[in-house]
């Protein structure tokens, strides 16, 4: 706020009372105060202290004619269709329901069907991969007399003549598969073998789409690139897992059976996923679409039994936030489309990112360090709290979620999602307003929402040119990412046992579940639990580009962690400076959630309690006081960016330094100045618009641009995405090829066995182009995937090296 006498530099000061104690906590850590330069290398997350991983959700479909495909056949075949065609045709229900499901099932022009399972004959498995499936089978799989699960029959069904076929979601297809490339090569070397029965942990079906989560822990070093690292272990496990769909399609014979199983990153919901919802009740949505949890966990029908829970919690959670619109007057009658009672928010796709400290992990395993949970819990909330602030420049700018609302989906009830569980009403108020400006939703200068028929909202909308609005990042509205705390129970106090106690009070409220992890957009990873300290980046939605926007994102993330541990060594952050409470979270969260929506403007009190926001606010330029809302600052949010920018070249130049993250930072201001041609969501929004042949979003309706943007990351981006898994795996490759690129003799071997004396470089240009158009044969596949894991390994052996060296 340059040149603004609102709030000054001097009413920020260091709070009385906690400093010594964060300052000898930092001590008992590590951090030297013998020099600025010595501090600033021996913070957490600065130099050489970083270790990273991250979890990838995965959109899968499969293409394929109607009388092919699982997901289609299930339907026809069910009870509920059945007993709906027995209903409808005796009058006793509307005729709608069936004709409603008929269409969804008829006009299918695309031939895809998202997140069907496929089904093929058991035969093709070879003994291992058989083996591997009748152990994931298991009621207790570390229990081998605990017998099959209690729905077996749901994955092994018998055809005409009475040939066992199998029936799986693509997620465990995923793993399937690469049991069945070891199993089915009789002289594999023990090192791919060994390495590839590790990974298969990794690919985990979890909620509804596939998830996998890193093949080893990266350690962030400015020597070796920083974010990079992760950034090219996912990109990595993105080409393996699109090699392993590859051949699954081959092996298994699903091509042939007219099934074509495809795993891609999108953001949202299928559309016609959310339209099938519509049409079916809760119970049949999650027998569809709710993983059967096969893989990774010890009891997988208890996770399949949690996954459940989550779901009606979440669809009940979306009920209950109707009743506190009306509360917070955003609806005034009873006019209202209520949410389906299904919902299918535990569909949407994104990306953790987790960052883990050497130097709190080592004080914690430690005893005699002193270092204790309490301790971890007091730093990590303040971090937390910190960190939220910044998050703003991660939305639209390192990853986005572009969609198209139309006028008839302004409903508040529909789309404000979950904000009501994650802000406080005044808050809640100004987004709907500022959000329903921006959308222009407007009739002569009067607010106008859609009424409720939607014939008659068609016509208002057609009417008055009303064509809804753009978001850049719709996931974060559409789904729950955080949860408000109450006035007994704030979650980032500090105290060990916060989330637990908000947990109950939001139980008691029918908001969340006891047994659900606490949603927070930045979590702790805590020592006794993960096995690490550190904390989980849970904004991320889709990253146009890994190396660039999720290497740059994980930069910054290490930058603010670092920055957070500098302010409380030096006594200038402590939980003082920023109070807990629902009004001071809903403050610094409205901020976020704008920025997903694009809505300009926010509004802060003067006399905020959150002193670390009024430092902010104190370098945020064109900050005046709001002529609506009096006793408010009126913020613009691409100047508060500027400031955040500026607070991290200023406060946080020695980590910078340190770090080696000046062209970090050079770019993060590219894509705020110019973000049509450098943001995530500026190149992700052109990429769509181009399969579309539109210059603007508002240029198409909405259900045209969205369903354009499935095409395009099912389509574009999936082989972008591949090609770029490709680029790093032909840089591994002329390393390979080089006797001094650090392999041991094992891996060498292992190299020489896969390839039969080729060179690894001149095997890749060899099989490229047939892998971009997806016509490898199946022995081809098998060895770019033997050479994929040989590379996977030695990235796995030379992280271990340093992380080993390091400690």
């Amino acid at each position: 706020m340059k040149g603004s006498n609102l709030i000054t530099a001097k009413q920020f000061r260091p709070a009385a009372g906690e400093d010594m104690g964060l300052t000898e906590i930092m001590e008992r850590i590590g951090v030297s105060f013998s020099s600025p330069a010595s501090l600033a290398a021996t913070l957490p997350f600065s130099l050489n202290d970083t270790t990273a991983g991250s979890e990838t959700e995965l959109q899968v479909a499969v293409a394929g004619r109607k009388q092919d495909v699982d997901l289609p056949d299930t339907i026809e075949r069910s009870n509920y269709f059945a007993n709906v065609l027995k209903r409808a045709a005796a009058g006793e229900a509307p005729q709608r329901l069936i004709t409603d499901l008929e269409r969804f099932l008829n006009s299918n022009g695309e031939n895809v069907w998202e997140n069907s399972w496929v089904r093929f004959p058991r035969t093709h498995l070879s003994p291992y991969a058989d083996k591997v499936f009748r152990h994931d089978l298991l009621a207790v799989k570390s229990n081998h007399s605990s017998g099959p699960r209690s729905d077996t029959h749901r994955f092994i069904l018998h055809n005409r003549d009475e040939e066992e076929q199998l029936r799986l979601p693509i997620s465990y297809l995923l793993k399937l598969a690469l049991a069945d490339v070891l199993g089915s090569q009789d002289l594999l070397p023990a090192l791919i073998r060994q390495t590839g029965e590790r990974l298969m942990g990794h690919f985990l079906n979890d909620n509804t789409s596939p998830e996998t989560f890193s093949f080893h822990v990266v350690p962030l070093r400015p020597a070796t690139g920083m974010g990079r690292g992760i950034a090219r272990e996912t990109s990595k496990r993105y080409l393996l897992t699109q090699l392993l769909a590859m051949y699954a399609n081959e092996s298994f014979a699903l091509r042939d059976s007219g099934q074509q199983a495809m795993v891609y990153f999108a953001p949202h919901p299928p559309i016609r996923q959310k339209e099938l919802n519509d049409h079916i009740p809760d119970a049949f949505y999650r027998e569809l679409f709710m993983s059967p949890c096969l893989s990774g966990w010890d009891r997988g029908e208890e996770k399949y039994r949690y996954m459940q829970l989550c779901h009606q919690v979440l669809s009940r959670s979306q009920l209950n936030a109707v009743a506190k619109l009306r509360e917070a007057g955003i609806v005034n009658n009873n006019l209202v489309v209520l949410p389906n009672v299904s919902n299918v928010s535990l569909a949407n796709n994104g990306t953790h990112i987790s960052l883990g400290s050497r130097k709190l992990s080592q004080a914690l395993a430690d005893p005699s360090s002193g270092v204790t949970p309490a301790h971890e819990k007091q730093l990590g909330d303040l971090t937390i709290k910190m960190a939220e602030h910044f998050l703003p420049l991660f939305v639209g700018t390192y990853s986005a979620a572009p969609y198209r609302l139309a006028f008839t989906d302004f409903h508040p009830e529909r789309a404000l999602g979950f904000l009501p569980h994650e802000l406080d009403y005044t808050h809640l108020r100004m987004i709907w307003r500022r959000w329903k400006k921006k959308a222009r939703l407007s009739v002569f200068g009067r607010p106008v929402t859609p009424f409720g028929p939607e014939w008659l909202d068609s016509l208002v909308s057609g009417l008055f040119r009303m064509k809804g609005d753009f978001v850049p990042d719709f996931r974060l509205i559409d789904y729950l990412v955080c949860l408000m705390s109450t006035d007994r129970s704030p979650a980032l106090d500090g105290t060990m046992g916060s989330s637990d106690r908000l947990k109950k009070d939001l139980a008691d409220m029918g908001v969340f579940d006891g047994q659900m992890s606490l949603y927070l957009l930045y979590k702790l990873r805590d020592y006794t639990t993960m096995g690490f300290s550190g904390f989980e980046g849970r904004h991320y939605s889709l990253f146009e580009n890994l190396e660039e926007d999720m290497g740059g994102a994980a930069d910054l993330q290490v930058l603010i962690n670092a920055l957070a541990f500098k302010y409380m060594a030096t006594g200038e952050l402590s939980h003082d400076h920023i109070p807990d409470g629902p009004s001071v979270e809903s403050e610094r969260r409205q901020i976020f959630f704008g920025a997903a929506i694009g809505i300009p403007t926010f509004y802060v009190r003067k006399n905020t309690a959150n002193l670390f926001l009024k430092k902010i606010l104190t370098r945020t330029a064109q900050v005046r006081p709001s002529h609506r809302y009096p006793g408010y600052l009126r913020v613009p949010l691409q100047e508060y960016r500027r400031a955040l920018v500026e607070m991290l070249l200023a406060d946080g130049a020695d980590l910078i330094e340190t770090l080696n993250l000046r062209g970090t930072m050079d770019d993060l201001m590219a894509r705020l100045e110019h973000p049509d041609k450098h943001s995530a969501a500026g190149r992700v929004t052109k990429g769509i618009l181009e399969t579309l042949n539109a210059k603007s979003p508002m240029d198409l309706t909405a259900r045209a641009f969205n369903q354009g943007a499935e095409r395009y990351y099912r389509e574009t981006l999936r082989r972008q995405h591949l090609m770029e898994g490709l680029r790093f795996l032909e840089e591994d490759c002329l390393q390979a090829d080089q006797k001094s690129a650090g392999m041991d003799e094992r891996t060498r071997e292992a190299l020489g066995s896969v390839l039969g004396g080729m060179g690894a470089a001149d095997f890749l240009r060899k099989v490229k182009k047939d892998l971009l158009e997806e016509r490898l044969p199946v022995e081809t596949l098998r060895t770019l995937i033997n050479l994929v894991i040989v590379t996977i390994h030695h990235d796995t052996a030379r992280a271990d090296a340093i992380t080993g060296i390091e400690a």
